[in-house]
C-alpha cells in the first residue's frame, strides 16, 4: 500500500507545465498567515506596534516570549529546540502554530514560556533569524494560524502557458488531498498504522524495524534486511546505525523483553505513533476524495455537510451545516450564493457509521477496521476521534510570471492544505 507518491486524480484536465523545485531553500518561501490575518513577511521586522496587530494577547507583563522565526534548512521542532536550549528552557516550554518545511525559507509565529524577548532577539544561530519578539499573556498553540502564503520558483519550466489555462479551469479551488509528507519517507506509515489499529503490535513493530521501501542509505537497508532474517534484537543493537535512534530504542526494549512488541512501540514518541494512525485516516480521506473527483462531483451537493468561509476567504469549520436544496435561501444562517465547501470525513472513533459513504464503508471493510478501531485501548495515547475536512480548498491571490527560464508562483492556502498538492495541478515535477 504505497501512499507516498502523489498519484491522486487531478481536478484539471489540461496538460501541465514541467519543471523542478527546491534546488535552493529560497525556491520555496512559506510565510505564515497569523490568526489575525497578518502575513508574516520574510525579511520584515516586527516591533511592538506591529505585534499588537498580530498577537491579541500582547502584554508587557506576560510570561511568554512570542516571536517571529525565519529559518532555512531547519525543520520547525529542531529550530525551536535549539532556541529553547539557548534560553535554558526545555522543549515543553515551546509553542508554535504549525510545522514548516525544512528545505524552504519560512516564517512563523512561535513562543517560549519564561524566556525574555531580548534574549531571543539576540540569538545568533546559523540560518535562523528572529524578526521580532515581544511579551504575551499566552503562548502560541497548534492551529493558531489561518494559513500560509507560498512563493515557489519552478526551475527549467516548460509549457509555462498552461499554468494560466489550468488556473482558469480550476476556478480558485482544488482537491484538498493530504500531501505525501503525511505518509512518511519509507512509504509504510499506513501499513504500520493498520497493524496498530488491528492490535497486531508484532507486525507493526517489525514493519517499522525491517521495512526497506523508501530507505535510501545502504547501511540502513542492510541492517533492516539482516534483522528480518535473524530476528536477534540484541545482535541488531551492534549493527543498526547510531543515527537510527528510534529503531534502537525499540531494539533495546525487545532485547530485554523479546515478546513485548506493544512495549517496544510505546518506546517511540507519542506523536510518532499518532502519525501512523493519522496516515490511515489520511489514506481513507484521499481515496474517498479521489472517488469523488472521478465522478466529477466538485460542487457541494444538497444534503451534504458543508462549511462557510471566514473573513480571509478560507473554510471556517466553526460554521458547518447541512446544505439545503437549490433555491432554499437561508440555511442555518447561510445565504444562497455564499461560498461553501463540502466536508469529508477524517474517520476516527467519534465518526458515526450513518455518516459514512458507501465507498468509505467499503474501504474500511477492505482494511479490516471500523471507526471504533481508532480507539485502541491496548496502546494508550494514540486514539483518534476523527474530524471533518474540506474536500476542496481555495487558493487565494494566485499569480505567476516567467523569468530566466523559471516560473514564479504565488498563492495563499488555508492551514492544513498542501502546496505540493496544488502545485501538482499546475506542474509535473521532475525528479
Amino acid at each position: 500500500m504505497n501512499c507516498v507518491e502523489l498519484k491522486n486524480k487531478r481536478a484539471g484536465t489540461k496538460a501541465r507545465a514541467r519543471g523542478s523545485i527546491k534546488a535552493e531553500p529560497e525556491d520555496f518561501v512559506v510565510e505564515e498567515i497569523s490568526g489575525s490575518g497578518v502575513v508574516l513577511e520574510a525579511g520584515k521586522r516586527y516591533g511592538d506596534e506591529s505585534a499588537k496587530g498580530i498577537d491579541a494577547n500582547f502584554s508587557e507583563e506576560g510570561k511568554f516570549a512570542v516571536f517571529v522565526m525565519q529559518k532555512r534548512n531547519w525543520n520547525t521542532m529542531q529550530a525551536l529546540r535549539e532556541i529553547a536550549r539557548a534560553c535554558n528552557r526545555g522543549t515543553k516550554a515551546i509553542g508554535f502554530a504549525g510545522t514548516k518545511d525544512r528545505i524552504a525559507l519560512t516564517t512563523q509565529l512561535c513562543s517560549v514560556f519564561g524566556a525574555e524577548p531580548a534574549a531571543i532577539s539576540g540569538l545568533h544561530i546559523k540560518d535562523i533569524s528572529i524578526n521580532g519578539a515581544w511579551k504575551s499573556a499566552s503562548g502560541i498553540k497548534l492551529g493558531d494560524l489561518l494559513g500560509n502564503r507560498f512563493t515557489i520558483s519552478v526551475r527549467g519550466i516548460e509549457n509555462y502557458e498552461s499554468i494560466g489555462e489550468i488556473n482558469d479551469e480550476l476556478g480558485g479551488k482544488f482537491p484538498n488531498y493530504y500531501g505525501p509528507q503525511r505518509f512518511g519517507t519509507r512509504s509504510n506509515n499506513v501499513e504500520i498504522g493498520l497493524h496498530i489499529l488491528n492490535e497486531d503490535f508484532k507486525s507493526a513493530a517489525m514493519e517499522y524495524l525491517t521495512g526497506t521501501s523508501g530507505e535510501i542509505e545502504k547501511e540502513g537497508i542492510e541492517a533492516r534486511t539482516r534483522l528480518s532474517k535473524e530476528w536477534d534484537f540484541s545482535d541488531a543493537l551492534d549493527y543498526f546505525p547510531r543515527r537510527m535512534k528510534y529503531e534502537r530504542l525499540m531494539l533495546s526494549k525487545l532485547a530485554r523483553s523479546h515478546d513485548d512488541y506493544a512495549g517496544a512501540l510505546r518506546s517511540l514518541p507519542r506523536q510518532m505513533l499518532l502519525m501512523f494512525v493519522h496516515a490511515v485516516e489520511s489514506y481513507i480521506f484521499n481515496k474517498a476524495l479521489e472517488e469523488r473527483v472521478n465522478a466529477g462531483l466538485i460542487e457541494a451537493q444538497a444534503g451534504e455537510r458543508v462549511c462557510g468561509t471566514n473573513a480571509y476567504g478560507f473554510p471556517d469549520l466553526q460554521r458547518t451545516y447541512s446544505l439545503g436544496s437549490i433555491g432554499s435561501g437561508h440555511v442555518n444562517g447561510s445565504k444562497r450564493g455564499d461560498s461553501v465547501f463540502p466536508l469529508g470525513n477524517v474517520i476516527g472513533y467519534d465518526t458515526k457509521k450513518e455518516e459514512l459513504s458507501e465507498f468509505e464503508k467499503m474501504l474500511l471493510e477492505e482494511m479490516g477496521i471500523t471507526p471504533e478501531s481508532f480507539n485502541t485501548r491496548k496502546l494508550p495515547g494514540v486514539a483518534s476521534k476523527g474530524t471533518l475536512r474540506p474536500l476542496f480548498a481555495p487558493y487565494i491571490g494566485f499569480g505567476s510570471k516567467e523569468e530566466s527560464g523559471s516560473a514564479l508562483l504565488r498563492f495563499s492556502l488555508p492551514s492544513g492544505s498542501y502546496a505540493t498538492v496544488l502545485l501538482n495541478e499546475f506542474v509535473e515535477l521532475r525528479a
